[in-house]
């Protein structure tokens, strides 16, 4: 995430080339309270040719979704990526796929600049939703609101989406119901998060809703990392609340009645908040298991004995554990957990540092 990682990108794999995995855990699932511990993993480039780097956004593409006779494969994750080659933020424009088997590909690339962020979602009738925020020189002075951008099956931009209540969209998370979809957007230059209800057509989607829900989270900009600002959004449809992860609070937020409320009454309550364990809570992901995992940007309450880690904590506010992805600050970002059986999950997450994705495998026992 740091744009002051420069020297650190001269590890990263330079081209599209599969890494040999440097880590071995295991991982289990015995019920709800366990631990979500890492496995044997892979890792893999997300530097396309153009020499995009500040890998952001994942998002796997589901088994529901409508690959027609584009590039994507069912299994396959995608990584959007937010600098250029030059490492300026907010001017990458690519989305990388990464296949289940064999080396990764480019699968977008719009023009620049875009700054393509950790919003990133699919929807089954084959289309991929990526949010920007794009910049002129690669700081927050110049930053613009951004917009959503829908993407076919088969790498072509068809669709873009702009508001007034667009404010740098920063991550994203999308409900996925077929012929509607609800896609939640925290936006970076004012603080809030947004609801955006569409209905979808194999043609594209049709913007039905707009409403601003969730507001007063702390936000500025930051030559380190652009933004601090709200991040990672976990929608529980089972309940109807949104988590929010607020990197600039250090802390996770819960809105109730995310998907029916039309208005703000806030940021909503604390669930977690663990200056211990959290520095600058970022992108964040529900397990298998139920808890969340969220990244730490380590620009906030910075403890350079804990760099670049995933926390996993209850959505009653509890620590269990941290999982390390990278031993210089700095370098987690975006994951996403997707379960693929009733005996197999998927977690990915990218390393800025090094401009790649480690992908675990997840046995559900």
């Amino acid at each position: 995430m740091l744009s002051t990682h420069k020297s650190r990108l001269r590890h990263a794999v330079t081209g599209f080339v599969l890494l040999a995995a440097t880590t071995c855990f295991s991982f289990a699932q015995r019920d709800r309270d366990d631990a979500f511990l890492p496995s044997p993993a892979r890792s893999a480039s997300t530097v396309p040719s153009n020499g995009d780097v500040n890998p952001y956004g994942v998002a796997f593409i589901k088994n529901n979704f409508q690959v027609g006779s584009g590039p994507l494969k069912h299994g396959d994750i995608l990584v959007s990526n937010f600098n250029n080659k030059n490492n300026l933020q907010g001017t990458g424009t690519t989305i990388v796929r990464i296949p289940a088997s064999g080396s990764p590909t480019l699968f977008f690339q719009g023009t620049a600049p875009q700054g393509l962020s950790t919003g990133l979602g699919t929807l089954q009738y084959g289309f991929v939703l990526v949010a920007n925020l794009p910049t002129a020189d690669g700081t927050s002075a110049t930053a613009k609101p951004g917009s959503l951008l829908v993407i076919n099956n088969q790498g072509k931009l068809v669709q873009t989406f702009t508001s007034s209540q667009i404010q740098g969209p920063w991550d994203m998370t999308v409900v996925d119901k077929g012929d509607t979809a609800i896609v939640f957007f925290s936006n970076a230059l004012n603080g809030t998060v947004s609801r955006v209800d569409f209905a979808v057509s194999d043609i594209g989607l049709t913007k039905l809703d707009h409403y601003t829900i969730a507001s007063g989270y702390m936000h500025q900009g930051d030559p380190a990392a652009l933004f601090d600002a709200p991040t990672g959004l976990v929608f529980d449809k089972n309940t109807d609340r949104l988590f929010v992860a607020s990197t600039l609070d250090n802390a996770v937020f819960v809105v109730d009645d995310a998907a029916k409320r039309t208005s703000s009454d806030g940021p909503g309550n604390i669930i977690y908040k663990d200056n211990t364990h959290l520095h600058g809570a970022l992108a964040m992901a529900e397990a298998p298991n139920g808890h969340l995992l969220v990244t730490n940007n380590d620009v906030i309450n910075s403890d350079p004995n804990q760099p670049s880690e995933i926390v996993e904590f209850t959505k009653d506010g509890e620590f269990v554990k941290e999982i390390p992805v990278d031993p210089n600050q700095g370098g987690s970002f975006g994951l996403a957990v997707q379960k693929v059986s009733d005996d197999t999950a998927i977690l990915a997450a990218v390393d800025d540092n090094t401009a790649s994705i480690t992908i675990w495998t997840l046995p559900l026992e």
